[in-house]
């Protein structure tokens, strides 16, 4: 058997996929061999777009890689993890009477990272990650082992726009802090005890320039050494301790 047809995050086949988007399966991304046009490929493509999945037309060559069994032109990746309601779980979060600490992520695709972020945002109880629907990393297996099994424990929302995102946590009373290396402030000298949301950029471009102006705090993580850069997991891990240790106090 072809190792690429054993993955458990795909399916493949065009009803096969309608009916697992039917049956309330979490569907990320769909993958339509390129000038595919049927009545089940367009009844897929509409499918798709109400629950707004990603359809990425593909030559028939990618989809072979993926699959060598007959995909009929179609193959789809299933999430191992349900996404949530961003406001569901804030609201949820407040009526509780807890402080939210969400962590948001900008542009990180590598899973591992991914993973190691997720580790440590369960370990610091944090209310839950969010990321946009495009441009993030694939929660598959290599995410989840790396992860340690967090991303199965805590909250993952997925967002079409992650300005939405930052304009319905403002809304709600939740500061915007962005991690950024291009400003004087310490993230020690910035308020976390507050409701908070962390915003951590890709290691290569950072928080794009929208997001970034968006923010309501810019602070950075002071370094000493030569490097003078972080990988993004351990950054997200010290901003988000850093919430810890002040909220202790």
């Amino acid at each position: 058997m072809n190792k690429k047809e054993s993955k458990p995050n795909t399916i493949y086949g065009l009803r096969a996929i309608i009916e697992a988007i039917e049956a309330g399966k979490t569907i990320e991304k769909v993958l339509l061999k390129q000038n595919l046009n049927n009545e089940l490929s367009g009844t897929l493509w509409k499918y798709s777009k109400k629950q707004n999945i990603q359809v990425q037309y593909v030559p028939v060559e990618k989809l072979n890689s993926i699959h060598q069994k007959n995909h009929q032109g179609a193959i789809a990746y299933i999430s191992p993890v349900s996404f949530f309601n961003l406001e569901e779980v804030v609201e949820e979060n407040l009526e509780k009477g807890a402080t939210p600490l969400l962590l948001l992520l900008d542009g990180i695709t590598d899973v591992r990272n991914f993973g190691a972020i997720a580790r440590s945002a369960e370990c610091a109880g944090a209310t839950a990650i969010v990321v946009p629907k495009n441009n993030s990393a694939r929660i598959n297996a290599d995410a989840i082992k790396t992860s340690a099994g967090a991303l199965h424990k805590i909250p993952v929302c997925k967002v079409a726009d992650l300005m939405d995102a930052v304009f319905l946590l403002k809304d709600m009373g939740i500061q915007i802090v962005a991690a950024s290396e291009k400003t004087e402030k310490t993230l020690f000298e910035a308020n976390l005890k507050v409701p908070s949301a962390l915003i951590m950029g890709s290691e290569d471009k950072g928080i794009s320039p929208k997001v970034l102006k968006a923010a309501d705090e810019h602070c950075k993580i002071p370094l000493t050494g030569d490097i003078q850069s972080l990988n993004v997991s351990v950054a997200s891990g010290i901003f988000l301790f850093e919430a810890i240790r002040q909220r202790s106090q």
